[in-house]
């Protein structure tokens, strides 16, 4: 990174250990607590997310870190069964704790409780935390391997789903989710959750863009369920992050970027003829 051999420190944390927490935030005016585990084992999701995120706050508020941004997730947002789809999701949602547990999605309910938590010890501390609520992030890869995110549009690109779920799902730029955490965190006025979400496409939609620009992979063709009619996407708001003067990615080009860098990182092969219009 520019500048990093010179003002950037690495330090090795256990989120679980609040001492080891505490001596790295010393001195700091941000904190970016973005590290939750993703995984569909409640111990695993629900020890470290809530536990870690008490410990991160607690030890902000000792060090009277001017501002603290917490990653959660739309998982905290939006898993309600009674909600209309027809109405627009905005921050002030959130999802049903029973439901998230009745129907075992750890995740989600590890989100909203490690997010709640967050909220709670922030208001006894005297915390200023603000909350990003991403979607699906795609975009380029850093990393070599290949994360749960990506492994939703690559199985479309080689061959293992034959068919695509009645389903829906909303999606946004890596280096979008990146910068609205800075602007949440630089600008003053910041309050609250902020949702970030380009756009929801239907699984149908997602593999007729995949298959416009990527026409040599065995993209399927066809939908799982054809009894019934598609399922209406999410509304999601991302009002307020515009307002702060956020434009977001075309989710078109953050497809695009997403396999471009599954073909550079090795992830899928390059069609020999995709690789001519892509060089032409």
């Amino acid at each position: 990174m520019e500048g990093g051999k010179h003002r950037l420190t690495l330090h090795k944390v256990n989120l679980l250990d609040i001492q080891s927490v505490k001596a790295v935030f010393r001195g700091c005016d941000a904190v970016f607590h973005t590290a939750s585990p993703i995984t569909d084992n409640p111990e695993e999701m629900l020890v470290p997310s809530v536990n870690g995120s008490k410990n991160v706050i607690m030890a902000a508020a000792e060090a009277k870190v001017r501002r603290v941004v917490f990653t959660s997730s739309i998982g905290a947002v939006y898993m309600d069964p009674t909600r209309n789809r027809d109405l627009v999701v905005d921050e002030s949602c959130w999802s049903d704790l029973d439901y998230c547990k009745n129907t075992k999605n750890w995740y989600c309910y590890g989100k909203v409780v490690a997010e709640q938590t967050a909220w709670d010890i922030a208001k006894e501390k005297g915390v200023d935390l603000v909350v990003v609520n991403p979607v699906l992030v795609i975009g380029p890869l850093l990393q070599t391997n290949i994360n749960a995110s990506t492994i939703h549009i690559s199985k479309y690109l080689t061959g293992s789903a034959k068919t695509y779920v009645n389903a829906t799902q909303s999606y946004v730029h890596v280096k979008d989710v990146a910068f609205a955490h800075i602007l949440v965190y630089e600008t003053p006025s910041s309050s609250g959750r902020y949702i970030c979400s380009e756009s929801s496409l239907h699984r149908g939609e997602l593999v007729e863009i995949l298959a416009e620009f990527f026409p040599d992979y065995p993209i399927p063709t066809k939908c799982s369920d054809e009894k019934n009619p598609r399922v209406k996407p999410y509304i999601f708001s991302n009002k307020k992050l515009k307002d702060l003067g956020l434009e977001f990615t075309p989710v078109k080009q953050s497809l695009y970027e997403t396999v471009r860098s599954l073909q550079e990182k090795g992830h899928i092969p390059v069609p020999m003829k995709g690789q001519e219009d892509c060089e032409s």
